[in-house]
């Protein structure tokens, strides 16, 4: 057994604006972010499944949307990020840290809305790997990653990322009048160092050719191990 006797309490996320390469993530802000954010989750070309696993949405009135906005901004756990192209100032969704135990060291990567304009391309690879990157910056010694069991896209994406999946919670919630069977993925800080340098060489410059990946993800964590 690990011995933790001298191990000091995670610290908390902070409005710091988290930068990529591609992306910028910054707190949430409801009146400066909600246009953009409605063009890109709720305007022409949206994504149509994009609200079928979460809790909320699709929202058909602008004016529940700002209030939906509104109460992300407010919320201290979660805590929302805005995703910012880094070269051209659009908004393409948010996503946050949930699930804040400092006092264990534990976090969450949740709420991950991302529009139709960064779904498979790098940028929802980087906003993943700044959070992960500032969840353990922040001393946490567990990330977590929960989806729907029947949301293939999120378990994918959480296989690719490096999560390691530990089972499913059966019958865990009712969303939207359905059951959710509860999938749970984690990385933990003693393997944080091996992905990192896996997701600083997919997103590196070399790494991509006329804005295609050469290796994948999963490739290069295979070769870094």
């Amino acid at each position: 057994m690990s011995n933790l006797e001298h191990w000091q309490s995670a610290a908390l996320p902070d409005t710091r604006t988290l930068n990529g390469r591609f992306i910028r993530l910054e707190k949430l802000n409801a009146a400066r972010h909600a246009d953009g954010l409605w063009a890109a989750l709720e305007g022409p070309g949206a994504d149509p499944k994009l609200w079928d696993y979460l809790a909320v949405g699709p929202f058909t009135e602008r004016s529940a949307f700002d209030d939906y906005l509104a109460g992300l901004e407010a919320s201290t756990d979660p805590w929302f990020y805005t995703v910012v192209d880094q070269e051209t100032g659009v908004l393409d969704g948010f996503l946050s840290l949930m699930s804040i135990v400092p006092s264990q060291g534990r976090v969450e990567i949740g709420h991950v809305t991302f529009g139709a304009s960064m779904q498979r391309t790098p940028k929802s690879t980087e906003a993943v790997y700044l959070l992960a990157q500032e969840s353990f910056a922040l001393g946490n010694r567990r990330l977590e990653w929960k989806c729907n069991a029947d949301n293939a896209r999120s378990m994918r994406a959480a296989e690719r990322f490096g999560f390691s999946f530990e089972g499913t919670f059966r019958q865990h919630m009712v969303v939207k009048g359905k059951n959710r069977n509860t999938a749970w993925f984690s990385i933990l800080d003693s393997e944080w160092p091996e992905r990192q340098r896996a997701f600083a060489a997919w997103l590196a410059v070399d790494n991509f050719a006329d804005g295609k990946q050469l290796k994948t993800l999963e490739q290069i964590r295979i070769a870094t191990v």
